[in-house]
């Protein structure tokens, strides 16, 4: 992870500050815009691993600006249930060979896409039911391909959770599911490195989470939130796209 030319590291660093500035206007994009980038720049492992950080950082810089609007009940709920399904992607990513898990983000982000976009209206569902197996799915998907939200935004289809509430409440979820995503791969070793990154990364990735936030406030007001998650949802594709092809070329 500690080896990137220049060239890959500005496309990685791009790539959070994007994802980072369509999530501060629509709800998300950390996952879907930096998963696929950094895969394929890192590699699936190494780059699912920096996306579960970015998006530690980025949930809890967010979650501070509608902490108003956080309905905690609900997050606790999600949160609670999501690790361990973070468990679970662990272990999935220690055993699957490396090609095989290129391939398998690629198609659960296009998969995740189409969920999102063409899901038609679902049945109503308690969020009693629909939430704690949410945040086990949610956290099994975040570790293993760093996609948990279109496990979300079904899920707020079928309990009808109000878009504004919702988009808040997601925050400090994602902040949890990516902080339990990068401990429990640490503890079992499936972060795809003999040792874990170097400390100057960190601040490194909250500057650049700090500098989209910022750019997506400044943004606000001019940018429709759907137009932030329809240009978060085309870049996640394309690299869902790619990412799946160079899996394939590994394999073939």
């Amino acid at each position: 992870m500690t080896d990137l030319s220049l060239t890959p590291a500005l496309w990685a660093s791009l790539a959070i500050v994007v994802g980072s500035t369509l999530q501060r206007l629509s709800g998300t994009g950390v996952g879907l815009v930096v998963t696929p980038v950094l895969s394929l720049i890192l590699g699936p492992v190494a780059g699912v691993l920096m996306t579960n950080a970015t998006t530690t950082v980025s949930g809890f810089t967010i979650m501070l600006s509608v902490r108003d609007r956080v309905q905690w009940r609900k997050a606790a709920v999600v949160v609670a249930t999501a690790l361990p399904g973070a468990v679970l992607g662990a272990l999935l990513v220690l055993v699957l060979p490396t090609a095989w898990l290129q391939i398998g983000i690629g198609l659960l982000v296009l998969i995740a896409l189409v969920l999102t976009v063409t899901t038609p209206r679902l049945p109503h569902l308690d969020s009693k039911v629909a939430l704690p197996v949410t945040g086990l799915i949610g956290g099994m998907l975040n570790t293993t391909a760093g996609v948990a939200a279109p496990a979300m935004v079904i899920a707020a289809r079928l309990t009808r959770w109000d878009q504004r509430a919702f988009a808040a409440t997601l925050q400090p979820i994602f902040m949890s599911m990516g902080l339990f995503s990068v401990l429990t791969k640490s503890v079992l070793g499936a972060t795809g490195q003999p040792q874990l990154p170097p400390w100057w990364l960190v601040p490194v990735v909250i500057g650049l989470v700090l500098g989209g936030v910022g750019l997506g406030t400044l943004l606000e007001s001019r940018v429709n939130p759907l137009q932030a998650r329809t240009l978060a949802l085309v870049i996640a594709g394309l690299g869902g796209l790619a990412a799946m092809v160079k899996g394939l070329s590994a394999v073939t």
